[in-house]
């Protein structure tokens, strides 16, 4: 094994009303809504990318919103835990802000690191974790400070049918560290200073279901083309075959499906989220690839308007 990943690159998952998913994770986390754009594979779905200022690697969480779409089942084959990271001292700014919007929030702990876990408004899980690693937001949203704002993610925590190979996989192939364990997770490190951590239960899962509130994917990050080339390679020498590159215009992509049930994706860095508009009006126009622009009139019709918005906390409406 000759390349090791940075860590994550993004996280994909399914979602219900689109007003609703802008709302929790612009108007409530403060993250930026990077990219408004659609599933190239259902064009009358967004595709709406949420993350840092610039939509950096290792920030960037992505949602394929559907009005009406089934719930899903958190389990096996899927990242059953999204982990951000947050400045050291603000684990008490999140949970009174979480609770102000009569989201219910848990204490608990993992590895000796304190941990605030909610679900967003269908369900998906989520943690805040206080790290010193990463750099600090500078993406400024209304009563969120950019000393306690979200710098990204802290990790994943993967459910498996098959721990071991999950645990294989990460080690193997992407190249990350076995660094903690005990009976109930095992914790790998990557190189990176964000998205870097993942930890994945010894115990095997039950397998999940997808739909609204589950993660469809896990990307890594490769630097750029010529890394991911090797990528595809050293999947392909490890027993999986991965797919052949798919442009997905602010990154190509492979895709394979390992042991444990969960579909890994390897993205590459650049081009990035300014490839197609200016960095600082992000997210505010939907974009379409070239081979989708003619149709553009037929597709706005069919999608929902969306609006990033400042919210009322709960307990400021009563």
């Amino acid at each position: 094994m000759t390349i090791q990943t940075a860590g994550i690159h993004h996280i994909t998952a399914f979602a219900g009303d689109p007003q609703a998913n802008v709302d929790f994770y612009a108007g409530v986390l403060g993250l930026r809504l990077v990219k408004k754009t659609i599933n190239f594979d259902a064009p009358d779905v967004y595709h709406l990318y949420f993350g840092d200022q610039h939509g950096s690697p290792g920030t960037i969480i992505t949602f394929f919103p559907s009005a009406g779409s089934p719930r899903g089942k958190i389990g096996g084959g899927q990242v059953g835990i999204t982990s951000y990271v947050i400045p050291p001292g603000s684990i008490g700014f999140w949970q009174n802000r979480l609770e102000q919007y009569n989201i219910e929030v848990t204490k608990t702990s993992r590895f000796n690191e304190d941990l605030l876990q909610f679900e967003d408004g269908e369900g998906l899980r989520l943690e805040l974790v206080e790290r010193e690693e990463g750099a600090i937001s500078t993406w400024a949203h209304e009563g969120i400070p950019t000393d306690k704002a979200i710098k990204g993610f802290g990790g994943a925590v993967l459910f498996s049918v098959n721990p071991q190979r999950t645990m294989d996989a990460l080690e193997k192939i992407l190249g990350f560290v076995r660094v903690s364990e005990n009976e109930e997770y095992a914790r790998f490190r990557s190189s990176g200073d964000i998205g870097n951590v993942v930890d994945v239960p010894v115990t095997r899962m039950a397998l999940g279901m997808g739909g609204a509130g589950t993660v469809h994917h896990i990307a890594w990050r490769a630097k750029d083309d010529e890394e991911h080339a090797q990528w595809s390679e050293a999947v392909r020498d490890y027993g999986y075959q991965p797919t052949p590159v798919r442009d997905r215009q602010y990154f190509n992509a492979i895709y394979f499906r390992e042991a444990g049930g969960i579909l890994f994706e390897i993205a590459t860095d650049p081009p990035g989220f300014a490839k197609d508009e200016p960095a600082d009006s992000l997210g505010q126009k939907l974009m379409l690839p070239e081979w989708f622009e003619k149709y553009r009139p037929q597709i706005e019709d069919n999608l929902q308007p969306i609006v990033v918005r400042t919210l009322v906390p709960a307990t400021a409406a009563n």
